[in-house]
């Protein structure tokens, strides 16, 4: 591409930088860096004879997005058996594609300065900029450059083709904080038990007892404020017995508890009948677990 076209495409392309660009997750700051890669000398109507190289540094400031940064380069090669040198001064504008916390961001810039070149003086020059960064972390980063320098000499214009590795750091970036655990959820503040119940009978059995015991210890030691108890029963029967037989075994299991140590005023006794079974059957089936209480302490 002629050196002249260069400008306006590239300015175009910034122009257009900040619609394409997703949001940003670093922060602003000052940044260095050292730059070092191959360069080829393309001298129209001479020719360059091999590949030479180039080194540099940049210092510059990141607004997060477009930035701005002062280079300068040395590159050494041979034209027609003869070793060339040219040093350079830049002033770049380049502008970030970045992807949230994504580390790999592509970039393209132009500058525009004045390079040195052996017995040729010194003379303007421009240069485009295409490449892709990567944030290692901790401010650290390293970037590939593809770079395009056109020196405007009097009826011969010099381009130099440079790929150019850059290691930088950026000063005044956060560090990453180690991901904290989401906070345990709070224990569970309530706790139920289930007593079981002979067919057609409100008589606190053995296995019945071990259960109202374990309530007891939960409700001591938890410093538990209430207590409810709910009576249920099996289809077997009217609906109004079943109702009589579970509040009676309701009250059965508040006695034990009330002389066990635990308040007559903080357990609340509801009966239920044969109207929320634990195991869904037809009616007149006599079904054991169905015949209980539940006791709940908040």
């Amino acid at each position: 591409m002629n050196g002249r076209l260069l400008a306006p495409v590239i300015v175009a392309g910034m122009a257009l930088a900040p619609a394409l660009a997703q949001a940003q997750s670093n922060t602003p700051g000052f940044y260095v860096g050292i730059e070092g890669g191959p360069n080829w000398l393309d001298l129209p109507r001479i020719g360059s004879e091999k590949l030479g190289f180039a080194l540099g540094g940049v210092v510059g400031y990141d607004f997060v997005g477009p930035r701005v940064e002062l280079e300068g380069v040395w590159r050494n090669n041979k034209a027609r058996g003869v070793k060339l040198d040219q040093i350079g001064g830049f002033v770049n504008g380049i502008y970030d594609f970045t992807f949230g916390d994504f580390p790999l961001s592509p970039h393209i810039g132009i500058g525009a300065g004045a390079n040195w070149v052996e017995s040729r003086g010194t003379k303007f020059a421009m240069q485009g900029i295409a490449g892709v960064s990567y944030k290692v972390g901790g401010g650290v980063f390293i970037s590939a450059d593809y770079k395009f320098v056109d020196t405007f000499v009097s009826g011969r214009d010099i381009y130099d083709h440079s790929a150019m590795l850059t290691v930088g750091y950026k000063f005044g970036q956060p560090t990453r904080a180690a991901a904290t655990p989401p906070p345990a959820p709070p224990p569970t503040t309530r706790q139920s038990f289930i007593v079981f119940f002979e067919f057609d009978r409100a008589d606190i059995t053995q296995p019945a007892m071990s259960t109202i015991q374990q309530a007891v210890a939960v409700a001591k030691g938890g410093n538990r404020t209430s207590l409810s108890l709910t009576g249920h029963a099996d289809r077997s029967g009217s609906d109004a017995y079943n109702m009589a037989l579970s509040m009676r075994r309701a009250n059965a299991v508040k006695d034990v508890l009330v002389r066990q140590g635990i308040p007559a005023a903080s357990i609340q006794v509801v009966a239920r009948g044969e109207s929320e079974p634990l195991v869904p059957t037809a009616d007149g089936v006599r079904e054991p677990q169905n015949r209980r209480v539940e006791i709940l302490i908040n």
